[in-house]
């Protein structure tokens, strides 16, 4: 766990209580967690960290920037950044077109800590970049988002 302990998570959601949630439950894995209510936020937290960011998970649908939109300028920043997007919202126009189809990793709130657990841990184990096998049919971990028909 001592390697696991030194990854660094960014988590970004504008409510307040979901972004300390998902912090928390990040923390408890062993990772190192920050935290920002926008992308704005997001990309002064980043700047202003001294290392690399091993993972942001942001909310799909946000006021002002949108998760892909901040995902697209910090992935110019550090092209290696892995990211896992959370919404509640799975079926959405937004979420089909920048996350699902372009085989971003996904997981639909509510979502549970073992689920978040999961997801994290095979998001920072697994290469940088989009993985053909996650385009929405969630078929490598059984979390990603399905298009409902």
């Amino acid at each position: 766990m001592s390697y696991e302990a030194r990854k660094t998570v960014l988590v970004v959601d504008d409510e307040p209580e979901i972004r300390k949630l998902v912090g928390a439950m990040v923390t408890q894995f062993g990772y190192s967690v920050l935290t920002a209510d926008s992308g704005d936020h997001a990309i002064t937290v980043y700047k202003n960290h001294k290392s690399p960011i091993d993972l942001l998970i942001t909310d799909v649908v946000a006021p002002g920037m949108s998760g892909p939109m901040l995902a697209d300028k910090l992935s110019a920043i550090q092209p290696d950044l892995k990211v896992l997007y959370i919404s509640g919202y799975d079926n959405t126009h937004v979420v089909q077109t920048y996350v699902v189809e372009k085989g971003h990793a996904f997981l639909a709130k509510p979502f549970t800590m073992e689920e978040l657990q999961t997801k994290v841990k095979a998001m920072l184990l697994r290469p940088p970049g989009p993985q053909p096998a996650e385009r929405a049919s969630g078929a490598s971990t059984g979390q990603d988002a399905s298009p409902t028909r």
